[in-house]
C-alpha cells in the first residue's frame, strides 16, 4: 500500500545548520499493515511522515501510495488518499464549525463541492452512527461546535473525520502525546478499533515505548534518518522494552540507560 524508495531530505543544506534528516530510507507497507514508528527526538519520525503526506518535497528517491507515484504531488492532492490525525488536537478539525458539519467536510474529501446543503438527513443519521462508535456521547451533539470539546473528544472526533472515506494510508502523528494518560489510552483503543474494523494501512509515530510495542503488528526504529529496526509478527509479540533498549544498542552502537535516554535523543 505504501513503497518508499531510496529517500532522501536535508534541511538547509550547504549551510552550517544543514540536517541530514532522511537517509537512504526506503519501506513497504503492505496492505493492512499498522506499523508504529519510534526513535529520538531528530530520528526523522516526523520528517517521514511529512513527506509521505506531501508537506514538503523530497531531495530525491520515490514515494507510491497503492502503486500511485506521488512524490510530485502536492500536499492537498495527497489528501484524496491520505487521513492524518495530528499531535495538537486544535488542528484537523475546525473548531468553529459544528461537528456534523466537520464530518461533512471529511466525508466530501478530494470531492468537487458544488451549491448544495451542506449536511443531508440521510448523512445526518450516519454520521449519529459513526460517533456512537466512539462512546463519548458526541451523537446527542451534532450541533455543537467542535472549539467547545475537550481535546480528548476533538482528537476521536479527528481521528473519526481521518478514517470516515477510508483513506488508502492512516498517518498517526503522537496522536495522543499532548493528552492525559487516561484519555490516551481511550484514543488508543479507538485506534486500534477503527483501523482493525476498516481495514487500514497506518503509520503511527510515538514517543511511548511501551505504545509502540503494545500496538500494531510491526515496529521500526528510526535513528539520524535511518530504519536501524524492523520488528515484526511474533518477534513483535514477545517484545519487551528491555528487549528494545538491547536491540537499539546492538544496531547504534551504544547502550541506553533507559528509555528515556532513546527518546529524548537529540
Amino acid at each position: 500500500m505504501l513503497e518508499i524508495l531510496h529517500l532522501y531530505k536535508t534541511f538547509n543544506p550547504g549551510t552550517i545548520n544543514e540536517k541530514k534528516a532522511i537517509v537512504d530510507l526506503s519501506l513497504h507497507l503492505a496492505p493492512g499493515d499498522f506499523v508504529t514508528v519510534i526513535g529520538g527526538n531528530g530520528a526523522g519520525k516526523s520528517t517521514l511522515l511529512n513527506a509521505v503526506a506531501g508537506v514538503w518535497p523530497v531531495d530525491s528517491g520515490r514515494i507510491l501510495l497503492d502503486g500511485k507515484d506521488v512524490t510530485a504531488l502536492p500536499e492537498h492532492k495527497r489528501a484524496a488518499y491520505i487521513g492524518r490525525v495530528f499531535q495538537d488536537p486544535i488542528m484537523g478539525t475546525a473548531p468553529n464549525m459544528q461537528i456534523e458539519e466537520n464530518l461533512a467536510l471529511a466525508l466530501r474529501r478530494g470531492e468537487h463541492r458544488g451549491l448544495r446543503w451542506g449536511v443531508t438527513k440521510k448523512e445526518r443519521e450516519e454520521y449519529r452512527e459513526r460517533l456512537k462508535i466512539l462512546g463519548l456521547g458526541l451523537e446527542d451533539r451534532l450541533t455543537v461546535k467542535v472549539g467547545l470539546l475537550s481535546g480528548g473528544q476533538r482528537q476521536a472526533l479527528t481521528l473519526l473525520m481521518a478514517s470516515l472515506k477510508k483513506p488508502k494510508l492512516l498517518l498517526l502523528d503522537e496522536h495522543t502525546a499532548a493528552l492525559d494518560p487516561v484519555t490516551a489510552a481511550k484514543v488508543l483503543e479507538l485506534s486500534d478499533r477503527i483501523i482493525a474494523e476498516s481495514n487500514l494501512t497506518a503509520l503511527m509515530i510515538t514517543h511511548n515505548m511501551t505504545d509502540a510495542i503494545t500496538h500494531g503488528n510491526r515496529l521500526i526504529m528510526m535513528d539520524e534518518g535511518h530504519i536501524i529496526l524492523d520488528i515484526s509478527g511474533e518477534d513483535k509479540r514477545k517484545l519487551t522494552k528491555r528487549d528494545l533498549m538491547e536491540r537499539f544498542a546492538a544496531v547504534a552502537g551504544y547502550a541506553l540507560e533507559n528509555d528515556q535516554t532513546l527518546l529524548t535523543k537529540d
